[in-house]
């Protein structure tokens, strides 16, 4: 990962930090600044491995429509979740991570306490009216030290945050665009989850919500 990004190069409102849980924070507004050429790096991503609906190993398809970018892409099918090299679907690399998405990555981890941070892999997630993402953990990566650092731009969304076990009690967290979730250390392998996306329309997203979670794969 390239040395030279330096951190703090858009403003960042760390003031406006709250605390989901020990380890977890939402850093409201924190991604607004850079938030239109988000918009921009995804077109541009999307333009070489398009948005996709993937299978789950028991045969549901995801109502949730991903791509990804980095050195890595995760991934589903009927032979399970993984990460890849190769974009299954173009036979190609996953396009490479900008170096917005890296600073912003950085920087939220940061911000939330977690020096160091490199991600490997971003997922790029697409939510249309009424497509919710189903409570899970993130345990598909082999480093599990590093954070989780997840983007909000567009239409608003409800994020449930659970604890270590599904049965758990799950905190409901109204995020807007702009806003960064960053979660690692003690709350790493919590549950969450998106509650339906409702209808609405945003000035840079349209009548959807775009979500850029950042991972440490391997």
């Amino acid at each position: 990962m390239p040395a030279s990004l330096p951190l703090f190069e858009f403003p960042h409102p760390v003031e406006t930090r709250e605390e989901l849980a020990p380890g977890a924070w939402v850093l409201r507004g924190f991604a607004l600044d850079v938030a239109e050429a988000l918009s921009g790096e995804i077109e541009r991503i999307t333009g070489v491995s398009p948005f996709r609906h993937l299978v789950t190993p028991g045969g549901r398809t995801m109502s949730v429509a991903m791509t990804n970018c980095g050195e890595v892409g995760w991934f589903s099918d009927r032979r399970g979740y993984r990460y890849t090299r190769i974009d299954p679907d173009t036979g190609a690399r996953w396009p490479a991570m900008p170096p917005s998405f890296l600073r912003l990555a950085r920087n939220a981890a940061h911000a939330a306490g977690f020096e160091a941070y490199s991600p490997d892999v971003c997922l790029i997630n697409r939510y249309e009216i009424g497509t919710r993402l189903t409570l899970h953990q993130d345990h598909d990566e082999r480093d599990r030290r590093a954070p989780i650092v997840s983007v909000s731009l567009g239409l608003p969304a409800t994020f449930l945050f659970g604890g270590l076990a599904r049965k758990d009690l799950q905190r409901r967290m109204p995020l807007v665009h702009g806003d960064v979730v960053v979660w690692g250390g003690p709350s790493r392998m919590r549950y969450h989850g998106v509650l339906p996306v409702k209808t609405g329309e945003h000035p840079l997203t349209g009548a959807r919500r775009l979500n850029l979670t950042f991972r440490v794969a391997r």
